[in-house]
């Protein structure tokens, strides 16, 4: 007895008609329905001023949902950083978010356009390249400025003989000061 009513049961819960689970909650008040919305923002999103390399729709978050998920795009397109951008004017100040959320310090509005410069990230091979190369030049100068020049400088014998550490110097400073001035020249090149 007890099975036959255990199938009857199932037999009506098969039945009843269930609502399934609505993604766009609504909110019935006296017969109207009111659908809830949430933000978005549209992004040009562009790569150190070239671009746009992708335009697409970004949801806002926080408390307000007013906020922009900085941390999230840093991350999809690989950026250590990103900045306001105007394609006529150029690049602007650095989006500021907050490191607990990811989330953009400034507020945003629904439906607002936004253009965004990105800073991708620096491989590890130049900065390694660029310590290397550092490191046989200041060894090659100070093999060269030393009194007893070695054995393996003797029998190349690049220079014709020794010269005077004022010379070494020199040499330096005028290296420091023209990396300095020509920085914007070399990261045209990839360095």
């Amino acid at each position: 007895m007890e099975k036959e009513m255990e199938t009857e049961e199932i037999q009506e819960k098969i039945g009843e008609e269930e609502t399934p689970l609505n993604p766009n909650p609504k909110i019935t008040s006296g017969g109207r329905s009111v659908t809830t919305k949430v933000p978005e923002v549209e992004i040009n999103l562009f790569r150190r001023g070239k671009g746009p390399i992708d335009v697409f729709k970004s949801s806002l978050g926080g408390w307000d949902q007013d906020r922009l998920e900085v941390v999230d795009i840093l991350e999809k397109y690989g950026f250590k950083s990103i900045f306001a951008f105007n394609p006529g004017s150029g690049r602007g100040v650095p989006i500021r978010f907050n490191f607990k959320n990811g989330r953009s310090l400034l507020p945003y509005r629904d439906g607002s356009v936004i253009f965004i410069d990105g800073e991708p990230k620096d491989s590890l091979i130049k900065p390694i390249t660029k310590i290397l190369f550092g490191l046989c030049v200041v060894t090659l100068l100070i093999t060269l400025a030393m009194r007893e020049t070695p054995a393996w400088v003797q029998k190349y014998n690049v220079f014709g003989g020794n010269f005077p550490p004022w010379i070494l110097a020199c040499v330096v400073i005028v290296f420091t000061r023209l990396r300095k001035r020509t920085r914007d020249f070399l990261t045209k090149f990839g360095w």
